[in-house]
């Protein structure tokens, strides 16, 4: 028998056992897991995915014109041979059908090959050519439509959802730091366009690794913007004057998505007023942001800041949006939507915005993860006016 001192000396320099770490798919089959609770509930045996988004969340293939078929037991992409390849790791969860005919026959064989005669919809996405084609080539086939199916899963990120927010944020705060040096070099030399920065920006984050935009990246020069969705002309940049810029990147298909007002040289005085009103109505309803907490009362946080001081009526839209797969998605959080409660997972943007037509505008927008005890701001630009002034 060893001695006590060679046993303890034995256990330290035993080989601790390897971790087992899950599949890199797993994740998607517990996506897969949750949507079939969520058919179950309906009482839907089978159900049609339609939405590229959808279909991406629930498999991670997000190339587009594909179908998936959810039923009790199983999973089937239907989908062509461009995509063939890039589907293989879909396959250790689901089957992959490479369809030989149109769309819509392949879809018919497939119902039928499955024997589904009750089937789920989103009627958000299947056009009526879709649900024609299922009607007159898979008779017998029950349409059953099933709003927010795979929304109510997707509004709550999980872990790697949220990374891949950070880091499409990341990507856009230093592609928006190096359009600065950029903005500022050129009005050295010359000035410089709504259209030729924003192609910068977008450039920029390219680069460092944004698939694309988010969206067509706003960039409002002078009075315009009071445009809450400019679009860039070939509008010059000049000293002393406001200019707005929206934008965000893609990074493995989830969105970031932020806005800043700056100013090269003293910005004028109303701008500058506003400015102001629109900062505290960004801090203070970012600040009521917690779990329980009311969509609509967050919303009425900065809403009520702005009407205070008098400029109701140039703020029109929400305060914020979902964010995520798509750059903006549920929750709302606005005087118009249907109220709710914020929960721990969601992420959304706070953006309050003043408009004055002939002037200019601002809105201070960034992205929130609600936690367990408050939210988290995952971006980390500043918004004060000294930042704003250049």
């Amino acid at each position: 028998m060893p001695s006590t001192t060679t046993a303890r000396r034995t256990a330290k320099s035993r080989p601790k056992a390897p971790k087992i770490s899950q599949p890199a798919h797993q994740r998607f089959v517990d996506r897969l897991t949750r949507l079939r609770a969520g058919m179950a509930k309906a009482g839907l045996p089978a159900a049609l995915i339609t939405s590229p988004k959808d279909v991406g969340y629930l498999t991670g293939f997000l190339g587009g014109d594909s179908y998936l078929l959810l039923t009790a037991t199983g999973a089937v992409i239907l989908s062509d041979s461009r995509y063939d390849e890039e589907l293989e790791p879909c396959r250790p969860f689901c089957d992959v059908v490479i369809r030989k005919k149109l769309m819509s026959d392949a879809l018919a064989d497939l119902l039928t090959a499955h024997r589904i005669k009750r089937l789920g919809i989103q009627p958000e996405h299947a056009t009526l050519a879709t649900r024609s084609a299922i009607a007159s080539k898979a008779s017998g086939v029950e349409l059953v439509e099933a709003p927010g199916i795979v929304a109510r899963l997707r509004i709550l990120k999980d872990e790697h959802e949220i990374k891949a927010i950070k880091k499409a944020i990341a990507i856009q705060e230093e592609a928006l730091e190096a359009t600065l040096k950029f903005i500022a070099a050129r009005l050295r030399k010359g000035p410089s366009s709504e259209m030729e920065v924003a192609a910068k920006l977008e450039f920029e984050m390219k680069i460092r690794g944004s698939s694309a935009p988010g969206f067509e990246t706003i960039v409002g020069a002078k009075a315009n913007g009071s445009l809450p969705h400019y679009r860039p002309h070939d509008v010059k940049f000049s000293r002393n004057h406001p200019v707005l810029i929206d934008w965000g990147a893609i990074y493995n298909g989830y969105h970031g998505d932020m806005t800043r007002v700056f100013c090269w040289g003293k910005f004028p005085a109303k701008v500058r007023e506003i400015y102001s009103i629109v900062l505290e109505a960004h801090e203070q309803s970012a600040a009521a942001l917690a779990p329980g907490k009311s969509v609509r009362a967050v919303d009425e946080v900065a809403r009520g800041i702005i009407r205070r001081a008098g400029y109701e009526q140039q703020f029109g839209h929400g305060l914020g949006h979902g964010m995520g797969l798509d750059g903006h998605e549920g929750p709302s959080l606005s005087h118009l939507a249907e109220d709710r409660p914020l929960e721990p997972g969601m992420v959304v943007t706070i953006e309050p915005g003043i408009y004055l037509p002939g002037i200019g505008g601002v809105r201070i927008e960034d992205d929130f993860l609600i936690t367990e005890k408050g939210a988290v701001n995952l971006c980390t630009l500043p918004k004060d006016l000294d930042y704003a002034t250049r």
